[in-house]
This record gives C-alpha cells, sequence and structure tokens, in this order.
C-alpha cells in the first residue's frame, strides 16, 4: 500500500534487522521503527507498536528468524526454546503469532548445522510474510464481489495494511471494490479504548482516498437502527474450529446489532487464523491489558504536541478485556483467500486442510 505515493510493507526484514511502521505515532507521524534483536521486536509486539493478527504474525515469524540468527552454538536449542517463549507470551490470542513461530521452527526442525538453520529460519520468515500480504490480496479480490456500487460498510478496529503485512483482512475488499470504481462508503467504529479504528483505519483509508466517516462506538446501534449500514466487515484474530470468532473488543456488540437488523455480518480472515485444535470460542484465551489503556487517553493537541491526560477518577476501577467472542450462528459468511464460506466445522476443516470446498457449501450474502 502506497503512504504519500511511496509503497511500502507493514513489516520487513533488512539483514538480521526488522523494520515495522510505528503505529504508536500515527496518524499524526509516520515513522519506521528498528528492532535489531529478537527481544526488540518481540517487545514491539507486547506494546503494540506493531498490532493486527498477520502482522504480529510476521513479526512473530521475524522475530524466531533473528533468534535463530542470534543463537549462540554452544547454546543453539536452549536459546531458540527461551525465545520462542518470549515470542508467545507477547500476545496469547492472535493465532497467527503462533502460527508463524511454529513455522519458523518446523522449517529449522532437520537443519543439518547452526548455519543451514539460520538460512532456513530467514527463509521461510520472508515466506511466512509474503503467504500473509498474498492471502490479503486475494481477500480482498474475494470480498470485492460482495460489495455493490453504493454499499455503506461498517468497520471495527483496524484490519487494513497496517494489521497484516499489506492490503489487510476486512478493509482488503473495500479497497479492490474502490479501485475498481465503484462508490462506497465505510462507518469506521472509533474502538476504545485504543482507538484503532479513529487512529489507524480512518488514516488507511484517507490515504487510499475512501469516503469514512468516523463514528463513536456507541453510535453504531442508531445507524442500524435507521438503515444506514448494509454490512459489516471485520477481521480477526483467532477462530475456533465450530466458527466462532474472537476479536477486537466490540464485535460481539455489531454481530447482534447486526443479525438483529439482518445485515450481513462478515468476517475476513486468512487460513493462518483459524485453529481448529480449539472446538470453540471458549477455549481460545482472551487477553486482558492495562486498565490505565481505559483512565487515560493519548492525542495532539492544539499546540501540536503529543499528551496522555486521565479521563477517569482517580479512584475508579477499570476493566480492559482486549477481545471478546463472538458466536458463529451471529456470522454471514467468512472472506477468505480461499473463497467465502459459511461457518461450518465442515467447511472450516476443508479450508484449512487445503482440500476443495464443495461448490454448495460456499454461500453469498451480497450486501
Amino acid at each position: 500500500m502506497k503512504v504519500n505515493g511511496k509503497e511500502y510493507r507493514t513489516v520487513w526484514l533488512e539483514g538480521s534487522t526488522v523494520k515495522l511502521i510505528d503505529q504508536h505515532k500515527l496518524p499524526h507521524a509516520f515513522e519506521v521503527a528498528t528492532c535489531r534483536t529478537h527481544r526488540d521486536t518481540a517487545e514491539a509486539i507486547r506494546t503494540m507498536l506493531v498490532r493486527g493478527a498477520g502482522a504480529i504474525g510476521a513479526s512473530a515469524g521475524y522475530a524466531m528468524a533473528q533468534a535463530v540468527l542470534e543463537a549462540p552454538e554452544a547454546a543453539f536449542a536452549s536459546f531458540l526454546e527461551q525465545a520462542a517463549s518470549l515470542i508467545r507470551a507477547t500476545r496469547p490470542t492472535a493465532h497467527d503469532l503462533f502460527y508463524a513461530v511454529e513455522g519458523v521452527l518446523q522449517a529449522i526442525r532437520h537443519a543439518k548445522d547452526p548455519a543451514q538453520a539460520r538460512q532456513q529460519a530467514v527463509r521461510r520468515a520472508e515466506q511466512l510474510a509474503d503467504e500473509n500480504a498474498n492471502a490479503g490480496e486475494a481477500i480482498g479480490r474475494v470480498g470485492a464481489a460482495l460489495l455493490r456500487d453504493g454499499v455503506r460498510v461498517m468497520t471495527h478496529c483496524n484490519a487494513g495494511w497496517l494489521a497484516f503485512v499489506d492490503w489487510g483482512s476486512a478493509l482488503a475488499p473495500i479497497y479492490h471494490a474502490h479501485r475498481q470504481g465503484r462508490a462506497l462508503s465505510v462507518y469506521v467504529n472509533e474502538t476504545r479504548p485504543r482507538s484503532q479504528g479513529a487512529k489507524l483505519t480512518a488514516w488507511e483509508l484517507a490515504q487510499e482516498g475512501v469516503a469514512h466517516t468516523v463514528i463513536a462506538d456507541t453510535a453504531a446501534g442508531s445507524l442500524f437502527r435507521h438503515g444506514q449500514v448494509d454490512c459489516v466487515i471485520v477481521g480477526a484474530d483467532r477462530i475456533a474450529a465450530n466458527g466462532d470468532v474472537v476479536n477486537k473488543i466490540g464485535t460481539y456488540t455489531l454481530a447482534v446489532l447486526a443479525k438483529h437488523h439482518g445485515v450481513p455480518f462478515y468476517v475476513a480472515a486468512p487460513r493462518s487464523t483459524f485453529d481448529v485444535t480449539l472446538d470453540d470460542g471458549s477455549k481460545i484465551p482472551i487477553e486482558e491489558r492495562s486498565p490505565e489503556e481505559v483512565t487515560w487517553v493519548s492525542g495532539l493537541t492544539a499546540q501540536g504536541r503529543m499528551e496522555r491526560v486521565r479521563i477517569t477518577p482517580e479512584g475508579s476501577a477499570a476493566k480492559n478485556p482486549a477481545f471478546d467472542m463472538t458466536p458463529a450462528e451471529l456470522v454471514a459468511s467468512f472472506i477468505t483467500e480461499g473463497g467465502v464460506l459459511p461457518p461450518s466445522r465442515d467447511a472450516i476443516r476443508a479450508f484449512v486442510s487445503a482440500k476443495r470446498l464443495p461448490a454448495d457449501s460456499i454461500v453469498h450474502h451480497p450486501a
């Protein structure tokens, strides 16, 4: 995707250094952060300097490759075991992270020596990043077919190219439809408490020239009630075998609203986000983040300074679950790089195992 006319990926590798778009600085400044060690990259994931399931996965793959490059030959295996544990602990919910760490470890499992392992680790990490970018592009092509001219889409959090290596998941169909000349507009939920919608999704859509309106999360119900939403598209951090979806907190609310008002609720996600080892969404761990994300906000002052201010009384407690679970029955369809599929066990297992989906299992709910 382009920033001020220049093409970027969200995360990439230069030698042994990981480069990341610093999402803490957006939308007020565009900067690229440098992570020289696997610990630096793990910290970037933990602190959400990089976030979004696909981008987390690619960053984790690169972090694991960095660890292989850094590992001393005398303690090669133990160093990698510790590094993998560190990376896995950064964000417990997103399946792409675990998928990438395991992918790099699998790639070096039969290496004849550390030198070969280093080559294979870097190669696999680059492949994982490319797979994520390619999946995002394919999701965009598949999902664009569901968006008619004039459609009004609601989205939540940020599941665009900043959340992937490129293209994204939920925003990719919007980008494809826009580039095909279709007129569409997007309602961008601000997504408290970290405001990824207001800060990141709105910034992305502005870069692409897509018409959009930022709304308070609590305004969504009123828009549904007045018939101003044609479909909802969100991303996902992990999808269980039965089709239950864990995504940014507030997703469940939108799914209930969409179901009540007869509006299609789509979940866009690549194969790497599906976790068929978990029978249903109740088994997916929900990350609990610092209460300070709720009690404090940061932003740009009229004087051009970034400042952080408290918005609650000092004595008030706060709870901050980062994700919620949306049951499969509220999902109209999954938009994947392999096609549009229903939230059923059979369709999900066929997709994850890369088998061809039977034609009658693919469903479309055009907006």
